[in-house]
């Protein structure tokens, strides 16, 4: 891709209204996840985070949490 065409698409996106520009972050997404995002459900499908994931619901259940 050249530098006119990212430019283009810069000045396509600048005009997009708010929902169109959530709309592009959803297709964006679904398309070309971010790496961590793809490990994560990877972790996820896997069972790797089960034991977290428990331990964290188990803290909240007990109240062993504090707002952020």
């Amino acid at each position: 891709m050249n530098l006119n065409t990212i430019q283009e698409i810069e000045r396509a996106i600048g005009t997009l209204t708010p929902q169109e520009v959530q709309e592009l972050y959803v297709w964006l997404d679904q398309h070309f996840p971010q790496p961590i995002d793809a490990r994560i459900q990877a972790d996820l499908a896997a069972g790797r985070l089960d034991t977290a994931i428990h331990r964290a619901l188990d803290d909240e259940k007990n109240e062993h949490v504090r707002p952020l």
